[in-house]
């Protein structure tokens, strides 16, 4: 993410303020770094978020390809942006996360391998990115043989959960970003979520994945009592002009209605155009499509947790 800039006009809409006070703040400048948000917010009295009990998000689809870690990189960038504290947990060999948020995956030296199987603290494979309340677990391909470590192991479903516990405190938002598989790492990021979003594009292939995930989740409930709160189901890389698009949403709304979100993720090569520059699609154009679908997406699924937390909140006083 060495390459993000910001307007001022930008600068000004994340903060909620206007292009004088962030000049008059940080001074005019021809663009701004990510790492001056929490400096204005201090200079300009605009405070984060109060800090909340930390939500595990896992982005999850046993079907590749469907654009699951542009939306997830995307989508925790977004809530750093906003002042919350976010910690980004690549679960995937092949880094894709670890390289959207500016890290070279050849230089990792350790990743939740060594977190889950060799009981390195969560905190020392933690490392920064340029975003101020943006921290990423990192992955490489010494992943990849890590279904196979954990199987031998007591309590292998749970080491995740148990791992994530000491570092929940410090977060407000833990977003996981998992493969396209099913294994043992999945079944652990499964039992470790609060909320499960599964990204699908608009065919009628993301039925198979789909059927298969939630007779997983059926399972979970079944055989290790545990229960998602929440599960979203966001349709990407939408194109309005193809009839088979179309008609695979109105499915999607005929038998997945209680979970499909309304926002929908429009076709965009901005995603892909920002990956290749190691930055979520906020840090590359934030004006884009995609970023626009995404803001709506996150204003939705928080949305959503506000209202299941003030009713909880609400039964809980009566």
């Amino acid at each position: 993410m060495e390459n993000v800039r910001y307007s001022v006009k930008r600068l000004a809409e994340i903060v909620g303020a206007t292009a004088r006070q962030v000049e008059g703040a940080l001074g005019k400048r021809d663009a701004y770094g990510p790492e001056l948000i929490a400096e204005l917010r201090e200079k300009l009295k605009k405070p984060a978020p109060a800090p909340r009990p930390a939500r595990v998000q896992l982005f999850l689809n046993f079907k590749g390809g469907t654009g699951k870690t542009s939306l997830s990189t995307s989508y925790a960038y977004r809530l750093a942006e906003r002042g919350y504290r976010v910690l980004v947990v690549d679960l995937d060999s092949q880094g894709h996360a670890t390289k959207c948020l500016g890290h070279d995956t050849g230089e990792t030296r350790a990743t939740l391998f060594d977190v889950l199987v060799r009981k390195t603290p969560i905190s020392e494979v933690t490392v920064r990115t340029r975003m101020p309340n943006l921290d990423l677990v990192p992955a490489n391909l010494a992943m990849s043989t890590i279904d196979l470590s954990l199987m031998p192991m007591a309590g292998r479903e749970f080491r995740l959960a148990k791992a994530l516990e000491a570092a929940l405190p410090g977060y407000d938002f833990v977003v996981l970003d998992a493969p396209p598989s099913f294994g043992l790492l999945n079944l652990n990021a499964l039992i470790a979520a609060n909320d499960l979003i599964i990204p699908v594009l608009a065919d009628f292939l993301s039925y198979d994945g789909l059927r298969l995930l939630f007779e997983t989740v059926q399972g979970l409930e079944t055989d290790l009592s545990h229960q998602l709160e929440h599960i979203f189901i966001v349709v990407n890389a939408f194109n309005q002009t193809f009839r088979i698009a179309r008609e695979a949403l109105d499915a999607l709304k005929t038998h997945y209605a209680e979970y499909l979100l309304e926002s929908v993720v429009r076709q965009c090569t901005k995603f892909a155009q920002a990956s290749s520059e190691g930055c979520p699609v906020f840090g590359y154009d934030p004006d884009s499509k995609g970023a626009n679908d995404i803001e709506a997406l996150q204003v939705e699924i928080l949305g959503r947790i506000g209202a299941m937390e003030r009713t909880r909140s609400g039964a809980a006083g009566a």
